[in-house]
């Protein structure tokens, strides 16, 4: 069973490869992970991509498309052959198996596992990458609405992420741990937090989240606010997008920007979900959000944009709540401030809600059963 994707950290493909090769392993079966190499141009040709993919107006030129095409070429002479199923995950690589078709090199079944909101592309970017996935035997997505149109050739499935209840991300810790963490990046843990953990990314609105956080911080001064996201090779853009947050952030002290260039890993963003008050994920679109059901796993209340992956897992009104706009967020987040009782009730149907969907085994037995059925 070989895997592909474009990173081996800042993303949540990298983060559920990390848990579920060595499941995998123990089940008996051959995993093996590749990265994909890729320039920066490259890179900033596949967040053109990701971008265009989920309904952005960008541009797309025949040189962006001989730039990606190029790129997997080179990789399809560095690829492990004959895996008995290939799993490719989202578009960077999307293309590897036309180039191995017309090199005569295709072996076993080849799945192509999209994590994005595919459901309105845009249609110049799409249509380049339609007869790609139609070669495929499967194409995997998180719901039915988000395939894309045109999808004919391969096998569909609709198989929602999880999380690793027992990494480091999200086993419990003491609160020393937790207080020493946030002892040493300066947040006060005995002030009201709030919380994003997100790559620094238009479609995930660290500015509106900023903006929601200074609404509710006239009627509640204390509040503090953090912002954590982990800075991957494959998305040039982010640093761009981080120094907007910043600049959005100004002087405001009670606002913490922090990334993996900061130290912060999978233990120090553990110890801030289980000290939030309030967990955030305020995306535009969202393919599914990991970081709604680790909060919900810790018993936190998760205030998040009322679209696709993120409305899968929170039911609103009972394990948070689900907004479309920067004063709805503020609302809902003064009203959780204001009731620790509903905060309470909310993360304890929330643990409920991931333990009985969003852990780990149930994916990967949805893999199997695909993988039989193929």
């Amino acid at each position: 069973m070989l895997h592909i994707n474009s990173t081996a950290f800042g993303g949540g493909v990298a983060e559920l490869l990390q848990t579920q090769l060595g499941l995998l392993r123990d089940l008996g079966i051959d995993a093996v992970w590749q990265l994909l190499r890729g320039n920066d141009d490259f890179f900033t040709v596949t967040k053109t991509v990701h971008n265009g993919m989920q309904g952005a107006d960008v541009t797309w030129t025949e040189a962006m498309q001989h730039t990606y095409s190029d790129c997997l070429l080179d990789n399809a002479n560095e690829l492990v052959e004959s895996a008995d199923f290939s799993f490719i995950h989202d578009p960077q690589p999307c293309a590897l198996l036309s180039v191995l078709e017309q090199r005569g090199k295709r072996s076993g079944k080849w799945l192509w596992r999209c994590h994005i909101d595919t459901s309105t592309p845009n249609r110049a970017v799409w249509d380049f990458y339609v007869p790609f996935v139609n070669r495929y035997d499967a194409a995997i997505f998180t719901m039915e609405r988000y395939r894309g149109p045109g999808i004919e050739g391969p096998m569909l499935a609709y198989i929602t992420p999880t999380i690793d209840p027992l990494s480091m991300k999200n086993t419990y810790f003491d609160p020393a741990t937790t207080s020493s963490v946030l002892r040493h990046y300066g947040v006060d843990r005995h002030r009201p937090i709030l919380l994003q953990v997100s790559r620094f990314d238009p479609w995930k609105d660290p500015l509106g989240v900023i903006d929601a956080y200074r609404l509710v911080k006239k009627n509640y001064p204390d509040v503090q606010l953090v912002m954590v996201g982990s800075m991957a090779h494959d998305d040039p853009e982010g640093w761009g997008f981080l120094t907007s947050t910043r600049e959005h952030a100004g002087s405001d002290t009670d606002i913490h920007l922090l990334t993996n260039l900061d130290q912060v890993g999978n233990l120090e963003v553990n110890a801030f979900q289980r000290s939030a008050t309030v967990v955030l994920q305020k995306s535009i679109r969202e393919g599914f959000g990991l970081t709604v059901s680790e909060a919900m796993w810790k018993k936190k209340p998760v205030v998040g944009g009322d679209v696709g992956g993120i409305a899968l897992q929170i039911v609103d009104g009972e394990t948070g709540f689900l907004v479309d706009t920067v004063e709805g967020c503020a609302a809902r987040i003064s009203q959780l401030l204001g009731d620790p009782a509903l905060r309470y009730s909310m993360g304890r149907a929330g643990k409920g809600r991931v333990r009985d969907r969003f852990l780990t085994l149930r994916e990967l037995e949805d893999y199997l059963l695909l993988m039989a059925s193929l």
